[in-house]
């Protein structure tokens, strides 16, 4: 028999496997290749294309009239806006640290699932909130300013973190949905929602592509963001959000810093520096702070 929650754990391993390369990946591309508005319209509609014709293999689903608030929510907050900060920001930033920024998501999800759904917050985690916020705050505040390819990096660091929250509201939105729908139902809709709403952003910048000229590499690269980045990684992320609680599936996301280190040490796109070391010490003890459970207290007799 196969385990479901076994398959679910390495789709989220498998999901943050992919974001680490992406990291070098899309960074490499922009912006002399594609601007970053330009890139999200490629993906959301790559995306769209390949879930609606994987759809037709699928008995279709009528969606209830009272999801389709949340569905539009999910777009936006998973397809739009969280895709507009990470790569406007990856564009004025680095691959180290846009992963780096990305770890602060499982402490975004805790405060959040306080604030929406009213669970309690122990002291202990309000530590690692804390600490978790202040790694962030390192990186936008504390960083170099600039460097080649690179040309604002507090900005981008801010834009990473808007990221994260905003990935953290569709984690949280979407959960209800996946229990009751197929993933390519949800999927269809959430890109071919987004791609509608990023084309105006985006499409003079895809126009401004001098398609003629990229090589083959270029080209695979921009195959990977949109098959791999984006289609495998959403469709692999809902599997893994019918069997894990979203805060289990925000745990993964410490797995991003780890392959897109060492991916973009070795491509020589990005170094470390004591300054995102540190940082990312604090945001991993708070991570883990804020993420352990409590002991359970021992039965007296």
């Amino acid at each position: 028999m196969i385990d479901k929650r076994l398959i679910a754990i390495l789709a989220a391993t498998a999901t943050e496997t992919i974001y680490g390369i992406n990291h070098t990946v899309a960074k490499g591309l922009m912006p002399h290749v594609i601007q970053p508005f330009g890139f999200i319209v490629l993906r959301v509609g790559g995306a769209a294309i390949l879930f609606w014709i994987l759809s037709l293999f699928t008995k279709s689903e009528k969606i209830a009239p009272r999801d389709w608030w949340r569905i539009l929510a999910c777009s936006v907050f998973g397809m739009v806006l969280n895709m507009l900060m990470f790569f406007k920001g990856l564009s004025l930033s680095t691959p180290i640290n846009s992963a780096v920024s990305m770890t602060i998501t499982p402490v975004l999800l805790l405060l959040l699932t306080a604030v929406i759904l009213r669970e309690r917050i122990t002291w202990i985690k309000s530590l690692g909130i804390v600490l978790g916020l202040s790694g962030a705050l390192v990186l936008i505040l504390f960083q170099e300013k600039t460097q080649t390819n690179a040309p604002n990096i507090p900005l981008g660091n801010l834009l990473f973190v808007l990221n994260a929250i905003s990935y953290s509201f569709y984690l949280i939105l979407v959960k209800p949905l996946v229990s009751k729908y197929k993933a390519i139902t949800l999927l269809k809709f959430f890109f071919l929602i987004a791609f509608c709403i990023n084309l105006p952003f985006g499409f003079s910048e895809v126009m401004q592509v001098q398609w003629a000229q990229l090589g083959f590499s270029e080209i695979g690269q921009i195959i990977f963001v949109v098959v791999a980045t984006t289609f495998l990684t959403y469709l692999f992320n809902i599997f893994a959000l019918k069997q894990l609680s979203p805060s289990t599936v925000g745990v993964f996301i410490y797995l991003q810093p780890v392959v897109a280190t060492i991916f973009a040490i070795l491509a020589g796109a990005d170094t470390l520096n004591a300054i995102r070391i540190g940082a990312a010490c604090l945001i991993f003890m708070g991570v883990f702070l804020s993420t352990r459970k409590p002991k359970k207290s021992a039965i007296r007799p």
